[in-house]
Parts: C-alpha cells; sequence; structure tokens
C-alpha cells in the first residue's frame, strides 16, 4: 500500500487492488493482529506527507 501511495494512487484505486482486499480478509479473520486496510490507507498516507514535508525542508 505504501508504493501505491508513493505512486499517487487515491484511495479508490487502491480500494480496487489486491492489497486492499487481503488487508481487509486479514482484519476481518484475525483484527486483534491486523488492523483495517482503511486505518492503514490514512496512516501510511500521514507518513507520506510528512516525510515530503522534511524533504522540502
Amino acid at each position: 500500500m505504501r508504493l501505491l501511495l508513493r505512486e499517487g494512487c487515491t484511495q479508490k484505486q487502491i480500494e480496487r487492488t489486491v492489497c486492499w482486499d487481503r488487508l481487509a480478509i486479514l482484519h476481518h479473520s484475525l483484527p486483534k493482529n491486523y488492523k483495517s486496510p482503511e486505518y492503514l490507507f490514512w496512516l501510511f498516507r500521514r507518513e507520506y506527507q510528512q516525510q515530503q514535508l522534511r524533504a522540502i525542508s
């Protein structure tokens, strides 16, 4: 998912990938061990944006 974010994919585009489906299956099967794909998307997106800000500074 991090790679897809770096490539500039939107959330809608990422939701249609196998990656998203597999993360959703893992989350539904073992919710204590795996976070939801929505949560991971926002977490990775924030992480990527912070990296971009550091690179600019």
